[in-house]
Formats: structure tokens, sequence, C-alpha cells
């Protein structure tokens, strides 16, 4: 599903929810050439082909990118607990996409979670050395049956957060997860260069710096006791 958000006056995109869900790589951290480096030595080792997993692997997890390009009775638990070995111990060049971090500390903390393809010790070192707060919830592609595509890791999201996916917001960059947010039924927000008929339509930045965050306190009687917020997002 696809909706047009409302424009501002000031010449912004206006959206107006209870909870945030942010993907990790390429979302909220830089660490594309990153990523591709380890799927390239990871690739050498076991003679796979590169190119054809950076392709199609962004915003995948791992074990259904191996199972995809891996041979007949390739050993999925294995190679990627070797693939997270190789990812943890690459630490040099991972920084916050810009404004990632002041983005993340204006919205009010129960109202955001992390949404990752990466395993929860990775996607939490990654945003620690971005220096960029971890949410407090945080869903990976360990904690359900299908990971993105799918919108299971969404929905879930949500649940967690006591919210309707209508109600939620999610910031993606990889074609993977900008489906799965749609599919779970919540605006997506495209972080980024990519482009695809699925984000046709869809509000999209380069990065958080000229976002803005307004907090909407709950108001005596109200039905939900949480706060809301708008997220101005420069057109």
């Amino acid at each position: 599903m696809t909706t047009a958000a409302p424009a501002g006056a000031d010449g912004t995109t206006n959206l107006t929810a209870r909870a945030v869900l942010f993907d990790m790589d390429g979302t909220l951290v830089d660490s594309t050439a990153v990523v591709e480096q380890v799927w390239t030595a990871f690739a050498a080792e076991h003679g796979l082909d590169a190119q054809a997993i950076i392709a199609t692997g962004h915003g995948v997890r791992a074990e259904d990118t191996m199972l995809r390009h891996g041979p007949a009775g390739f050993d999925v638990a294995r190679g990627a607990d070797r693939l997270f070995d190789l990812e943890l111990a690459a630490v040099d060049g991972i920084v916050a996409v810009p404004g990632a971090a002041a983005f993340v500390e204006s919205l009010p903390a129960a109202s955001i979670a992390l949404v990752t393809s990466a395993r929860r010790a990775l996607a939490l070192r990654r945003l620690e050395l971005a220096e960029v707060p971890a949410p407090g919830v945080v869903v990976t592609a360990a904690d359900v049956e299908h990971g993105k595509p799918a919108p299971d890791c969404y929905v879930m999201a949500a649940s967690l957060l006591g919210v309707d996916p209508a109600d939620a917001i999610v910031f993606e960059d990889a074609e993977a997860g900008i489906a799965a947010g749609l599919a779970a039924g919540m605006r997506t927000v495209v972080v980024g260069s990519h482009e695809s008929e699925t984000t046709r339509g869809l509000p999209r930045i380069r990065d958080y710096r000229d976002v803005v965050v307004t907090v909407h306190e709950p108001l005596a009687g109200d039905a939900d006791p949480r706060p809301s917020f708008t997220i101005a997002l420069p057109l």
C-alpha cells in the first residue's frame, strides 16, 4: 500500500505517528562498503559469486542469501556463523548516516524500535561504533519465521511497542526492507538513493540532517496516554 503524505505549507512532508521503526545498515549506519567487503571475502572463501550476492543481498538475512546463491548442500548454518565472525571483526568505516543520532534522540524513547536482518550482537555493535543510540526494542531476523521482504519483523516490532501498524513509520534503505514495511501496512520512508517500482510515490530523504520532530504530549482524557509526534521531511 502506498499512501501520499500531506505536504506542509513550509515545503515539507509531514507524517504524524506514535512509533518509528528503523532498519540498521544503510538506514542508521552507513556500512555499505563494509558489508560489501565482508560478503566479497566470504564469497571468495566459498567459491560464490560476490557480485550476484551484493546485487540482491542488501536488507536480506544472511541465511536467505546463502540459500539463494549457495550450491546444493551448502551448510547455511555454518556459513552464517562464519559470516557473522567476519562482520563482527570488520569495524573500520562504520559511521552514522548524517543526522541519525540526533534524530533518534529527538523521538520518545518508548516509541522507537530497531528492525534488522543482522544478528542482534552485530546490530548493537555497529550502532555503538557509529555512536547512534540503540532502541530498547530490537527485532532481528532470528526473532521471526520469515525475514524481509516478509512483513513479520515489522509487525512484531509494532506489537512490542503496543501500536497499530497504521500508527507506525518505517525508515528503510533497501528493496527488501521497503517491501516489508509496506506489506506490514506501515508508512515507509526511503533513506538514500534506492529507486524501484516499490519506492514510487514514497517519501524520501537523503539523510536526517534536515528532518524535524515535534512531540505532542497527550491531553487529559486521551485514549492513548503516550505522546504522538510529527516528523517533517524535507521535500
